[in-house]
């Protein structure tokens, strides 16, 4: 299976934004570590707000440009359309609901079993939830304790479109999110001119 590695730190100092989430991730970080440091011509800026949004996801290439063309095709706008996509994929949603504490941790644990849709278990991380679609932990994953203290160490982050169940380990999304709902320092937009010129 195709996935983005690689180190978290470096790549956020490259990338001048922390696409990882950890809090340590920009420490190192000076002037002219990044590329956003850099006179960047109109084609380069896109292409770095481009890689940002496939660095916070973990999505690769291939699979990040089907969703941009799925999201062309929607009545919606293109950039809000791409967003509402990936935040509803299973890695993150996982990552969302507090399972686990990054999206990289998210993903091996929906790929090794430990998570539930609906009482079924989905190894697949670009599973894309429905409204309504509850995720859990599996009973025997609630004995580990890394899983028991993401969970219950996130109850106080919330997120409008998800409604967490602290006793049963689980948690739904009750509707799409709205794109200022997104915690993601993105131009969406500027993604969108991207892959204008090429799809």
């Amino acid at each position: 299976m195709a996935k983005m590695m690689g180190p978290r730190f470096k790549q956020s100092r490259r990338l001048g934004l922390n696409v990882c989430g950890h809090p340590k991730a920009m420490d190192r970080a000076t002037k002219g570590t990044s590329r956003a440091d850099k006179k960047l011509t109109e084609y380069g800026i896109q292409l770095l707000e481009k890689q940002r949004l496939r660095a916070y996801y973990g999505v690769i290439e291939k699979q990040f440009t089907k969703y941009v063309k799925d999201a062309i095709k929607s009545p919606e706008q293109t950039g809000h359309a791409l967003i509402k996509t990936l935040e509803t994929r299973l890695d993150n949603l996982t990552y969302r609901m507090g399972f686990a504490s990054s999206i990289r941790q998210a993903r091996q644990m929906v790929v090794h079993g430990h998570i539930l849709v609906n009482g079924k278990r989905i190894n697949i991380p670009s599973y894309l939830v429905d409204i309504g679609d509850e995720i859990s932990l599996k009973d025997k994953s609630r004995n580990v304790e890394l899983f028991k203290e993401n969970f219950q160490n996130s109850i106080l982050t919330s997120y409008p479109y998800i409604e967490k169940d602290e006793d049963n380990f689980s948690a739904r999304l009750i509707r799409m999110p709205n794109r200022e709902e997104v915690p993601i320092e993105i131009d969406d937009h500027l993604v969108v001119e991207f892959y204008s010129k090429l799809v």
